[in-house]
């Protein structure tokens, strides 16, 4: 019972520093990205490849983390010529391309079958606490930046986009630093997800993932950070609880997963329906 608690918690935590790359996005910039889990793949991938080439565990997350900021400057930079929709459906597109390139290239993320055998940094509860701690470390820098003039310009763009230009803001440069920012945390999540797996394979990539974290994001409440960490716990203790309801109930693994989904989905439903913004909504500052 132990073990299962601090393995769902240190899920929880995993989830909740991808959650927090994507609300820098999505929360306070308003930027559409349904590809968002190609950044945790990068981190995961680079951290299996390093290890497997005998590099230092620190050097796969720097390599993870470099290849996830690259990878957004890119994105922000493919939306210049997007108008928003378009442009959430190319980073859905950009996450899927790279789940085929890390199915079929085999000699370097192992094929279909992945990357094993990457070493746990420590037990059980040792890998809690440092995931806690950082998620920590992670949840004070972005309330920093979203009480500092890179979030409130952030929110201004969201808002009132021609406004923001007309103000001297460069949008594709704010687009640019966002994307940028959730990727680094977004990639350490990932490399932190593969040695707690020890394996990462192309379902690390897949869309459902991005909208699993859309879904944690929707429920809490979009650019609230205290929200965002609520949705998370949510639907995490939605995912464990249908392991008990399963044991107890004696019902097969397929209706188990049904059963997941479905109550993710009631949630979300009910959040949509009479709280649309969210269990803690974002409290913007209006000018009267």
């Amino acid at each position: 019972m132990f073990d299962f608690i601090v393995s769902a918690l240190t899920f929880a935590g995993l989830y909740g520093l991808m959650a927090l790359g994507l609300n820098l996005q999505a929360g306070y910039g308003g930027l559409l990205n349904f590809g968002h889990i190609a950044f945790a793949g990068l981190g995961a991938y680079a951290t299996g490849i390093a290890i497997q080439a005998g590099y230092s565990p620190l050097a796969g997350v720097a390599l993870g983390v470099i290849l996830a900021m690259g990878l957004g400057w890119c994105i922000a930079r493919l939306g210049r010529k997007l108008a928003s929709d378009y442009w959430g459906i190319a980073t859905l597109a950009i996450a899927e391309i790279l789940r085929v390139v890390a199915t079929n290239e085999g000699w370097l993320t192992g094929g279909a079958q992945g990357i094993g055998a990457i070493p746990t940094l420590f037990d059980g509860l040792g890998f809690l606490v440092l995931v806690m701690v950082l998620l920590g470390a992670a949840t004070l820098l972005c309330q920093r930046l979203a009480d500092g003039r890179f979030g409130r310009a952030l929110r201004l763009m969201r808002e009132e986009p021609q406004l923001a230009a007309c103000m001297g803001y460069d949008l594709t440069s704010l687009k640019s630093r966002a994307i940028m920012s959730g990727a680094v945390v977004t990639a350490l999540a990932g490399s932190l997800y593969a040695h707690f797996m020890s394996f990462v394979g192309p379902d690390y990539l897949l869309a459902s993932e991005t909208f699993l974290l859309w879904t944690m994001l929707m429920i809490g409440g979009l650019g609230n950070l205290r929200g965002v960490l609520l949705g998370v716990l949510l639907v995490q203790a939605a995912y464990s609880l249908v392991p008990f309801a399963k044991d107890h109930l004696g019902f097969d693994s397929d209706l188990a997963g049904a059963l997941r989904l479905g109550l993710i989905g009631t949630i979300l439903l009910a959040c949509l329906l009479w709280r649309s913004e969210g269990l803690i909504p974002e409290k913007v500052r209006k000018i009267v």
